[in-house]
């Protein structure tokens, strides 16, 4: 079970975010530096007790309709090999010092265990409570089995998703850029044969729910 420590990190993720999400495709502020404010998310848990996986809502607030993203990030202790690219930053943990902090759809430990979160495999957890699952967090597969095999994740960013192929020729659409609907919890896309969806709230506080992430035929 991954510890969640209450520590400091110097720099803070919000504030490795600020810098990297100008950076991206599917950001959509102007030429104002972002001001953002973590908004909601969920955890998952390495199986070999390595890497930190984290889905990250956060909202900026910087232009005249705040944006909420979705950031799926991992946390290493050392460099992942081949991954320059998509470093995010890196930070100092005041438990467990140094941490490597990356864009996790390049990240073949957090691909595995979200096609694992697809299938039902494995639960999500809170994401600031330790050893809670997160009941928020809502997800459906009706396919083959996902056991990935050697996954190394290609991504491609697009103006509103990351496109990660997957296994018997499926493809993971995250959604960076988060669209609330009515429903809640929403409901699977049509057209896909799998999902992930959970809630978040608006700088406000308003309750807002959204599709995260879709898998479906290529």
């Amino acid at each position: 079970m991954a510890i969640i420590h209450r520590t400091t990190l110097k720099p803070t993720k919000l504030e490795l975010l600020t810098d990297w999400l100008p950076s991206r495709p599917w950001y959509r502020g102007g030429p104002d530096t972002p001001v953002l404010t973590k908004s909601g998310g969920f955890r998952l848990e390495d199986p070999e007790g390595e890497v930190g996986i984290e889905f990250m809502v956060t909202t900026d607030t910087s232009t005249p309709e705040p944006t909420a993203y979705l950031v799926p990030l991992t946390y290493r202790a050392a460099p992942l090999a081949g991954a320059e690219h998509a470093l995010v930053g890196t930070t100092e943990h005041g438990v467990l010092g140094s941490r490597w902090v990356y864009d996790g759809c390049h990240d073949p430990v957090l691909v595995a265990e979200l096609l694992a979160l697809i299938e039902g495999r494995v639960p999500a957890h809170s994401q600031s409570i330790d050893g809670a699952l997160d009941p928020e967090v809502v997800r459906s597969y009706t396919g083959a089995p996902l056991i990935p095999d050697d996954l190394t994740p290609e991504p491609a960013d697009d103006r509103e998703s990351t496109r990660i192929p997957a296994p018997h020729g499926t493809v993971l659409h995250i959604y960076r850029v988060l669209s609330a609907v009515p429903e809640n919890p929403p409901v699977r896309p049509e057209g896909a044969i799998g999902h992930v969806a959970r809630g978040w709230q608006d700088p406000q506080g308003t309750p807002l729910a959204a599709v995260f992430v879709t898998l479906r035929t290529a």
